[in-house]
């Protein structure tokens, strides 16, 4: 059987007899709440905002809301399995960290993405490492001890570079290739568009272009000495629109599994299977792209029937155990959080994050419980009922 995660409650009971409180609070609004009071207003809005009115990003977190789990009584569900199998991999639970392009800013030391690598070494909740980084990705990989860790690339136009990101992922020793399709470009952010900030213009998180030889040979003058022209420079090449042409590249890049991240529509993950990927990745990236209005997890079952027995790993409003559950529910193979991780990291850094995950675990694992789940494959459609009036 799988980890007793519904424990980090009797935990906390247990420290409230010695006179002990949470550090931390327990809901995702206050995560929020405190993380920004602790951040600059300008990582704030970068870290919370997403595309237009924000109206995909609100979408995604209240389409839960209108799944219900129908509880099974005498069911006997004192021991819960949460484990996953993903990739030849057994991970002790579904739930992984989706990648965060501005973790580094969002730790008070400035290196969020080592806190976060050390998070999920001590929980075993898997890092998909963003290329946008603050430190390159092989101290990222050096952080996470037993825990298997996912590498998430941004194509970019330069194909060298592309393959040598790649390969030093592979070097590194990452257990996947996760490449994200929907930001080739910036999608249309007005918090950020109003302070006129946008990180990676400003220097920030580009270190695995900085320390990349084939990014390096290209410059005149090295990062340390003109970092100006080391950000035009990646300005220049970030973002690749691919096209299915480009897939049988992709695919050859690599002998990593191959997930490709931000397919929504059943057609599109049929022709990816056929082009041989390994995994599909359901997500909107969290409304943050594009304010088309339809919440990620309304596209999850269509994903599912298509992807015809690839995993399936989904984003998109995931704030809270009773969430991952129903995403389970609905077809995930693993599900992913994103910023309520990073509020944890603004709120206490290594600590913060450890917090955030074993919580939404517990919540995961004491709801399976008291609903009468005890395994994933218990968690089937027909144990959720829709929500009228919600």
């Amino acid at each position: 059987m799988g980890h007793d995660f519904g424990n980090y409650g009797n935990e906390i009971y247990l420290d409230g007899l010695r006179g002990v409180t949470p550090r931390f609070p327990m809901t995702a609004a206050e995560w929020a709440a405190k993380a920004q009071a602790a951040l600059p207003p300008s990582v704030w809005s970068y870290v919370a905002g997403g595309a237009g009115d924000e109206h995909t990003q609100r979408t995604n977190v209240t389409a839960f809301s209108r799944w219900g789990l129908i509880p099974r009584m005498f069911v006997g569900a004192a021991q819960r399995d949460l484990t996953v199998d993903l990739f030849g991999m057994t991970l002790p639970s579904p739930l992984f960290m989706a990648p965060i392009g501005v973790l580094g800013i969002c730790a008070q030391d400035g290196h969020g993405d080592l806190a976060t690598a050390r998070a999920a070494a001590r929980t075993g909740v898997p890092m998909v490492a963003s290329t946008l980084s603050a430190d390159p990705m092989e101290d990222v990989a050096a952080q996470y001890g037993d825990t298997p860790g996912f590498f998430q690339l941004y194509t970019p136009t330069d194909r060298d570079l592309a393959e040598s990101l790649v390969h030093r992922a592979e070097r590194s020793g990452f257990k996947g290739i996760v490449v994200t399709l929907d930001t080739w470009l910036t999608g249309w952010r007005p918090r950020d568009l109003s302070t006129a900030n946008f990180p990676q213009l400003r220097g920030h998180c580009l270190t695995n272009y900085t320390s990349d030889p084939v990014f390096r040979a290209a410059l005149s003058r090295t990062p340390e000495e003109d970092l100006q022209a080391a950000v035009l420079r990646w300005a220049q090449l970030f973002g690749n629109p691919l096209t299915w042409d480009d897939l049988p590249w992709l695919r050859s890049l690599t002998s990593l599994p191959l997930i490709v991240k931000g397919l929504c529509h059943p057609e599109d993950v049929r022709r990816a299977k056929d082009g041989g990927v390994d995994g599909i990745y359901c997500s909107n990236h969290g409304g943050r792209q594009a304010n088309g209005g339809l919440p990620a997890l309304d596209a999850l079952p269509g994903v599912v029937e298509a992807a015809d027995g690839l995993p399936v790993l989904f984003d998109s409003g995931v704030r809270s155990g009773a969430d991952i559950v129903k995403a389970i529910a609905l077809g995930a193979t693993a599900v992913g959080v994103g910023r309520p991780y990073a509020h944890g990291l603004a709120i206490g850094g290594t600590d913060g994050v450890e917090h955030v995950l074993r919580s939404l675990l517990a919540e995961a694992d004491l709801t399976m419980a008291v609903d009468g789940y005890p395994t994933l494959a218990d968690l089937t459609p027909s144990a959720l009922r829709q929500v009228t009036g919600g």
